[in-house]
């Protein structure tokens, strides 16, 4: 069976417009959480997100392709920009159809949709833009990358909530894995920071209003914690079948060797209580990966701070580890992210590579008041020497979608 490697990593976000300078904050407990700036947000019950602030699109994007590009494309293409560079992977330098990528998103332009929406209402529908179907559907990411950098290969997108680019990574492996491509460009990105988006995540009562203190808000597995804070941004990488990165002296920041899908099958927001299914996700991973649950690792939880999340996933967790459960070094990055979505799954992902080629486990910031029935290591508060050779991303969509990525350190 072929075996997949990563090659090269690529980050938008709210605490670094690339893998240095995102990675810079996470050991450092920066938060980029503040208040919401990209609209008046003074009438809604949550005011605070992590923004993704002085980005700066591609250079080889002009000013008319900015203008029917939405952001949450320009994003994945600005972190593919960088996975692509540092991995040193071109379509001039190889067959092109053996290039494949693969882009979740949760929602697409919710920007696109309320610009529109707004002009059909007060102009009418013959002003409507031709450019307004290709903004706002979720595909658009992995169809822009693939034209901006000539990748001929499998194309798609996952959409499953916040589990889409823990999905797409997943998929990009098998893709691999099986032959199907030589490299797969896989991740996901979100920009939905909008009226629409930030409104109807207060509806469902999943956002925190700790609006007078925004980068406290975000509290994973803290006894107060009152939901979750909105973020933005992208991850890419860049994975490679291990012949053909071998061949080429690419470094090399791990194995991803184990993916486990499941679904709750149970609600269409609230997660499963017993955890059944996430366990279930985490141990097919392990499975694949043939790594013992006595083994030593690093978990990057989905850890949303809402308080039916963090009990599930601690309760899942427990499932798979048992006895060793308290012996695994988990943390949740959205305590300063904010938690990005359809981008998030990707973003910690990259997190665990940056883990293990660092030996740093970065820290669940703002954990300040344990909850009994959150009773496990996350982290607080300060990064931690990690010296084991495993790592996981967890990741859980609304519908129930479970997704988990394993990556070892590549011998």
């Amino acid at each position: 069976m072929r075996r997949v490697v990563i090659t090269g990593c690529g980050v938008v976000s709210s605490v670094g417009l690339e893998k240095n300078s995102f990675w810079d904050s996470l050991v450092n407990a920066k938060s980029g959480v503040g208040e919401i700036t990209h609209f008046d947000a003074s009438e809604f019950d949550s005011r605070i997100a992590g923004e993704v602030k002085d980005f700066i699109p591609p250079s080889f994007l002009s000013h008319k392709d900015l203008r029917r590009t939405p952001r949450f494309v320009q994003f994945s293409i600005k972190a593919t920009e960088e996975a692509l560079a540092e991995s040193g992977i071109s379509s001039d330098k190889m067959d092109p159809y053996q290039i494949g990528t693969i882009i979740g998103t949760g929602v697409g332009s919710l920007e696109t949709v309320e610009r529109e929406y707004k002009i059909l209402l007060e102009k009418g529908p013959r002003r409507l833009s031709p450019f307004m179907i290709p903004m706002l559907i979720t595909n658009e990411a992995a169809g822009n990358v693939a034209i901006h950098f000539k990748l001929k290969g499998v194309n798609f997108c996952t959409v499953t909530a916040c589990a889409s680019g823990a999905h797409a990574i997943g998929e990009g492996y098998l893709a691999i894995k099986y032959g199907r491509a030589t490299v797969m460009a896989c991740g996901g990105t979100e920009a939905c920071i909008v009226p629409l988006g930030v409104g109807g995540f207060c509806a469902v009562k999943g956002l925190s209003k700790r609006n007078h203190e925004p980068q406290r808000a975000s509290r994973p597995f803290d006894r107060e914690r009152d939901g979750f804070v909105m973020g933005e941004g992208a991850g890419m990488v860049v994975l490679e079948e291990l012949e053909h990165a071998k061949k080429r002296g690419a470094f090399i920041y791990g194995e991803l060797c184990g993916y486990g899908a499941t679904c709750d099958a149970y609600h269409i927001t609230a997660p499963d209580p017993e955890g059944g299914a996430a366990s279930k996700a985490i141990s097919l991973s392990l499975e694949e990966a043939k790594v013992n649950i006595d083994t030593k690792v690093y978990l990057n939880a989905h850890g949303t701070s809402t308080q039916l999340n963090d009990k599930m996933e601690t309760k899942a967790i427990k499932m798979v580890f048992g006895s060793s459960a308290k012996d695994v070094m988990i943390s949740s990055i959205k305590s300063m992210t904010g938690h990005t979505l359809g981008a998030a799954g990707a973003i910690e992902f990259i997190t665990c590579c940056l883990t293990l080629k660092n030996k740093v486990a970065p820290p669940t910031i703002n954990y300040e008041n344990p909850d009994p029935e959150c009773d496990l290591n996350y982290t607080p508060n300060e990064a931690r020497p990690f010296e084991g050779e495993v790592a996981l991303s967890n990741s859980l969509g609304f519908g129930g979608h479970n997704a988990t990525l394993l990556v070892k350190k590549f011998k």
